[in-house]
C-alpha cells in the first residue's frame, strides 16, 4: 500500500516523498488502527488524513473547532479536484441537507463538522447512510481538561464513536503534554496506545528571552540586526495597527492581521508578506493557521502568551526551511501583573456569570421554560453597550456558560455571502427572459463560480461588482430581488458570532457553574501561567530543554544555541573566568546562597555570572535548586584567602 499512497501523493499534493512520520501515519490508518499523530506546527497533519481517506472507500469525518480551517481546507482540496464539503454552526437548514446528500450520494470524500455538530438531529438522521472511512479528530487536545484550549463539545465525539462502530479514528494535535496525551486515548476510547510522535526539537531554533523596559525599540533593535521576513504577536487588534503603522514609520515594511479584518484586508496582509512587499505581519493569534511560508526568520511575541503550548505553536512558524531562525519573546516590567489579571478575567466570579445569562436571556427576550434549540445573532459589543458590560469578562462568562452546557457561543467572526441556484436551468432561462435586466449580473456569476446548482458556494460581492463593472450596492440589492422571486437563494455575509440555547432558559438562581468547569480550569490556567513565568524567569536551564520537559521528553542535550546555550559558551572564552569561579567557590564554602544575592556579590555584569554560574553546574562543581546555589558533595575545596 505504500506505493499507493506515495502514488496519491505525487498526483493530488506534487511531493514525491512524505515527510518523516507522515508515512507511518497514513499506514496505520489505512490499516484501520485507533491512531495518535503528534506532529509540530508545520508538520503536514493534513496529509496523514488527506491521503488515506483517498486511498479509502467512504468519506472520512473531519472534527475541527477551527471553522477558519474546514473552509480553508474545502477550498484546497475542491481546488484539487476532491469533493469535499463541511457543516458548521450558522448554516441554514436546507445548506445542511445539501451538504449531507452529496456525502450520501455524491461520492464526497471528506466531511468537515464542528463538534457541536455531531449531535445535531440533521446530521444523525442521516449519518447511517453514510459510508465513513475513518474519524479524524483535529485539535485533539481540546478533549483533555487538561489541555490549554479545552471545548467541551469534544467530550461528544466518543458517543459519536459507537454510531459508527469500525470506523478507526486518527487524533492529531501539535502539542500535548503527557498528561493530556493519556486523556486523548481515553477520551476517545482508543483500542490500544497506537502513538506516533515526533520530537519537538528544534535543531535550527534560537529561543530567546529579552527582558526590556521599551520592547518596540527592543524589537526594532532585533530586526534591524536580523534580515529576513518575520511575525510579531500581540494580543489586543488595535495594537496589531499600531504596531504595524510604528515599524513603517522606521522604514520597516509592515502590515497588520487580526480576525475582524475584511476578507479582502486579510488576504492583502497575508498576500502582501508571503510575497515579501511586506516583510512583517504584526497579529494577534488568529494569523498562522495555514501559513505556507518557510523562510520565516524570526517571530517576535510582544505580549507573553497565555501557555507554554501556545508559545511552542506560534514560535514554531519560524524556520520551517531548515535555516537557522529566532523565536524572541519580549518581556516588560507590567508583564507579571498583566499576566496575572488574565486569570480573574476568565473567571468572572459566579454571581457575574448568571448575571450573563440572565441579561442575554432578557435580550434576546426568552421567556423561562422557552428557547432550548433556538439560534440567535450575537452583537457582542452592543449587548455589552445595553447592559453597560466589560467586554472581556462578558466574553469569557458567555464561554463558561458554554462549558456548563447552558449555551453554544461561536466564536465567528466572519460568515462570508453564500448562494445557491433554487431553481433549475429551465426556470433560470425563462426568469432572464422576463427580466433581461438581471441577465448580466447572473451570468457573472455563473462564470465566476461552480457548483452552484448542488449547493450553497461561497462568494463575493465584491469580485461580482468588479467583473459586472458596477458597484457592491447594486449587486447585493440586485441578489435580494432574485431571491425574493425563489430563483436562488443567498445569505449576505454576517459578522456576528452565534448564541444558540442548549436548554430551555432557566431562573439565575438555578445557574450552576461545576467545580470542574471553574475551580478545575481556573487551577489549570494558573499552573500554564506559571509555566511560562518559569521559562521567562530561567536563568540557568537551556530554554528549548524546559520546552521539552514540559511536553514530556527528558534527559535532552542543551541546544547550544538559545540565549542562555550561547551566553554559556561565550563565558568560556571571558578572561576573568577563573577569578569569577574561585569566588563563588569560596563563598560557597560557607553553606549554600542565594542566587540573587550571589550575583549582587560579585563585581561583574550579571549576565557575565550567570553564564558562569552555568557553566560551574555544567561541570558538576556547583548545583542550583530553588534559587539557591550549593557546593556538590565531590567538589573539591579551593581555600584562597
Amino acid at each position: 500500500m505504500a506505493q499507493l499512497h506515495r502514488d496519491i501523493l505525487q498526483k493530488y499534493w506534487g511531493y514525491d516523498q512524505f515527510r518523516p512520520l507522515q508515512e507511518d501515519i497514513v499506514e496505520s490508518v489505512y490499516a484501520g488502527k485507533d491512531t495518535l499523530g503528534l506532529m509540530p506546527t508545520g508538520g503536514g497533519k493534513s496529509l496523514t488524513f488527506q491521503v488515506p481517506a483517498m486511498a479509502m472507500d467512504g468519506v472520512c469525518i473531519v472534527i475541527t473547532p477551527l471553522i477558519a480551517l474546514m473552509k480553508d481546507q474545502v477550498k484546497n482540496l475542491r481546488n484539487k479536484g476532491i469533493k469535499a464539503t463541511a457543516i458548521f454552526s450558522g448554516m441554514r437548514r436546507a445548506e445542511i441537507i445539501a451538504a449531507l446528500d452529496n456525502c450520501i450520494y455524491g461520492d464526497y470524500k471528506f466531511l468537515y463538522l464542528s463538534p457541536e455538530r455531531l449531535e445535531s438531529e440533521l446530521f444523525l438522521k442521516r449519518l447511517p447512510y453514510l459510508n465513513v472511512s475513518f474519524i479524524t479528530v483535529d485539535e485533539a487536545h481540546c478533549i483533555s481538561q487538561w489541555g490549554y484550549d479545552f471545548r467541551p463539545g469534544y467530550l461528544r465525539i466518543c458517543e459519536f464513536r459507537k454510531l459508527v462502530a469500525g470506523a478507526p479514528v486518527l487524533a492529531l494535535t501539535a502539542t500535548a503534554t503527557g498528561r493530556v496525551i493519556e486523556d486523548i486515548c481515553e477520551k476517545l476510547h482508543f483500542n490500544d496506545g497506537n502513538i506516533f510522535r515526533k520530537s519537538y526539537r528544534r535543531n535550527n531554533l534560537s529561543y530567546v528571552v529579552r527582558k526590556t523596559q521599551d520592547k518596540s525599540e527592543e524589537m526594532l533593535g532585533i530586526l534591524q540586526k536580523v534580515s529576513g521576513s518575520g511575525i510579531v504577536y500581540v494580543r489586543s487588534r488595535a495594537k496589531t495597527k499600531e504596531l504595524a503603522q510604528w515599524l513603517s514609520d522606521k522604514n520597516i515594511s509592515a502590515g497588520f492581521f487580526h480576525a475582524g479584518l475584511e476578507p479582502h484586508q486579510k488576504d492583502a496582509a497575508q498576500e502582501g508578506w508571503t510575497n515579501g512587499s511586506l516583510r512583517i505581519i504584526v497579529a494577534t493569534n488568529a494569523f498562522g493557521m495555514g501559513i505556507d511560508k518557510a523562510d520565516v526568520r524570526m517571530v517576535i511575541h510582544y505580549d507573553v502568551p497565555e501557555s507554554p503550548e501556545a508559545y511552542f505553536q506560534e514560535a514554531g512558524r519560524a524556520g520551517r526551511d531548515g535555516e537557522m531562525a529566532y523565536a524572541v519573546l519580549l518581556y516588560g516590567p507590567s508583564d507579571s501583573r498583566t499576566i496575572k489579571k488574565r486569570v480573574t478575567d476568565a473567571f468572572p466570579e459566579r454571581e457575574f456569570i448568571a448575571r450573563i445569562y440572565q441579561s442575554l436571556c432578557n435580550k434576546l427576550t426568552i421567556p423561562i421554560g422557552s428557547g432550548q434549540n433556538s439560534v440567535f445573532d450575537f452583537d457582542m459589543p452592543l449587548f455589552c453597550l445595553d447592559f453597560k458590560l466589560p467586554q472581556i469578562q462578558t466574553h469569557n462568562a458567555l464561554k463558561l456558560l458554554e462549558a456548563a452546557g447552558f449555551i453554544e457561543y461561536t466564536d465567528i467572526q466572519d460568515s462570508p455571502s453564500r448562494i445557491h441556484f433554487s431553481a433549475g436551468k429551465n426556470e433560470l432561462f425563462h426568469f432572464e427572459n422576463h427580466h433581461p435586466e438581471f441577465s448580466a449580473l447572473l451570468q457573472v456569476i455563473l462564470r465566476s463560480y461552480t457548483g452552484l446548482f448542488t449547493e450553497y458556494v461561497y462568494f463575493s460581492e465584491d469580485l461580482v461588482a468588479s467583473r459586472l463593472g458596477t458597484d457592491r450596492k447594486y449587486v447585493y440589492e440586485s441578489l435580494v430581488y432574485i431571491d425574493k422571486m425563489h430563483i436562488i437563494k443567498y445569505v449576505p455575509r454576517k459578522k456576528l458570532p452565534l448564541i444558540i440555547l442548549k436548554q430551555p432558559r432557566t431562573s439565575m438562581e438555578n445557574i450552576v457553574i461545576p467545580e470542574a468547569v471553574y475551580e478545575v480550569m481556573q487551577d489549570r490556567m494558573t499552573q500554564r501561567m506559571n509555566a511560562m513565568l518559569k521559562y521567562i524567569d530561567e536563568s540557568l536551564t537551556c530554554r528549548e530543554n524546559l520546552l521539552l520537559e514540559y511536553f514530556g521528553e527528558q534527559g535532552a542535550e542543551p541546544c547550544g544555541i538559545c540565549d542562555i546555550c550561547r551566553s554559556r559558551k561565550k563565558a568560556r572564552t571571558l578572561p576573568f573566568l577563573e577569578g569569577i569561579k574561585q569566588r563563588i567557590l569560596h563563598t560557597l564554602q560557607h553553606g549554600s546562597y542565594n542566587l540573587n544575592d550571589m550575583l549582587a556579590a560579585i563585581p561583574a555584569s550579571k549576565e557575565d555570572v550567570l553564564a558562569i554560574i552555568r557553566i560551574m553546574c555544567d561541570d558538576g562543581l556547583i548545583r542550583f535548586d530553588a534559587s539557591t546555589l550549593e557546593l556538590t558533595l565531590d567538589t573539591p575545596v579551593h581555600r584562597k584567602n
